[in-house]
């Protein structure tokens, strides 16, 4: 482990609040090796609001508009504001390396370096910054943690508590319907389906309230059995999954951000895997720990794990083998969902493991 660095700056501008999810154990690693110090991380909203109170971060930055440029502007800024020792980024494209370069930090402007295909993104960020010395072999297994406040964890109480009777048999389980993108939609059809089955064995059913995005069909997914968390932001959304957690429940949702704030808050986690590859993008890929990752159609031909943004699939949603939508979504079973529930509910071993081998592995 090198010596402690007074001055630290991450940069993670990929856009996403589960990009930055899976950066907070680097994040919270560079903290503790060097106590004392500045750590300011740089990041889109609304993620940023994720690290807003968190006592390993010194000051979170935000580009200050969304036009061209905008992120190598605020690179720009947050290095001439107060030139970093060591310099850390996700974030590759419009130069942002080189202008991070030529500021005289150490830097670490490559995360990827080839990956394979079954790596998690978050373990390999963790594993090469551990072999450039920046961060230490307990480090690398740490997982993403959200820290939230005690008036933030009360609140997240009193909303479940209003919404669970205290004398309920099973543990609650929070449905997240919305995948950000449609190529990571699981079919509407199949949500009912589920809530009625979970409904049947007892379970309390949430689901978190957001404005529809594809129209009001879209909305109306879930009947009266499933009831409405409050719109309250990313933080107040993460108090609600660790008040899940605490009540021995489950998570079910795609390969998005909101999933990924409910594992880094404690909560059991069922995700569900299309278009990307659980070995890869999984939440549980690591250890497997509280977490069930189902992945869709494992042989699809044209699934790319370590190039998701060239599959043909990936901005249109229009599945190659299915006129009727992402057919690796449609590939994973309601029983497969409320078995992995079930046996998270229950504490018990046996959850699914890692997915099928991949095609990509033999090339």
């Amino acid at each position: 482990m090198r010596e402690p660095y007074r001055e630290i700056l991450v940069v993670d501008l990929l856009g996403g609040i589960g990009d930055l999810l899976m950066l907070l154990p680097v994040v919270h690693g560079l903290a503790r090796g060097s106590p004392g110090g500045s750590l300011r991380v740089l990041t889109h909203e609304p993620g940023a609001a994720l690290l807003r109170g968190d006592p390993a971060v010194t000051r979170v930055l935000t580009p200050r508009h969304g036009g061209a440029g905008a992120e190598r502007e605020a690179v720009a800024e947050a290095l001439a504001a107060r030139r970093p020792d060591l310099a850390i980024t996700t974030t590759r494209y419009d130069g942002i390396p080189d202008l991070l370069a030529a500021s005289g930090a150490r830097c670490v402007t490559d995360l990827w370096r080839r990956p394979p295909a079954d790596e998690p993104v978050g373990g390999r960020y963790l594993r090469i910054l551990l072999a450039e010395g920046l961060l230490r072999p307990e480090d690398a297994l740490v997982r993403p943690a959200v820290r939230l406040t005690p008036a933030e964890i009360a609140y997240g109480e009193s909303t479940l508590a209003r919404r669970i009777p205290a004398d309920a048999a099973r543990a609650p389980v929070v449905l997240i319907t919305d995948a950000g993108m449609d190529v990571k939609r699981w079919p509407a059809g199949r949500w009912r389906e589920l809530a009625a089955s979970l409904a049947r064995r007892g379970h309390l059913l949430l689901t978190p309230d957001a404005p529809p995005k594809r129209g009001p069909a879209e909305a109306a997914v879930f009947g009266r059995e499933v009831a409405v968390l409050p719109r309250c932001g990313l933080r107040g959304l993460a108090a609600c999954f660790a008040a899940v957690a605490r009540r021995g429940g489950v998570v079910v949702g795609g390969d998005t951000g909101p999933l990924r704030l409910a594992a880094a808050a404690g909560a059991a986690t069922v995700g569900l895997f299309g278009p990307t590859w659980a070995g890869r993008y999984g939440i549980g890929s690591g250890d497997g720990a509280g977490s069930a990752d189902l992945q869709g159609l494992p042989g699809c031909p044209h699934r790319r794990p370590t190039a998701i943004t060239e599959q043909p699939c990936w901005w249109t949603a229009e599945c190659p083998l299915s006129a009727a939508g992402p057919a690796c979504m449609a590939d994973i079973p309601v029983a497969s969902v409320v078995h992995a529930v079930t046996r998270l509910c229950a504490g018990l071993p046996g959850l699914p493991g890692p997915p099928g081998r991949h095609p990509a592995d033999d090339r």
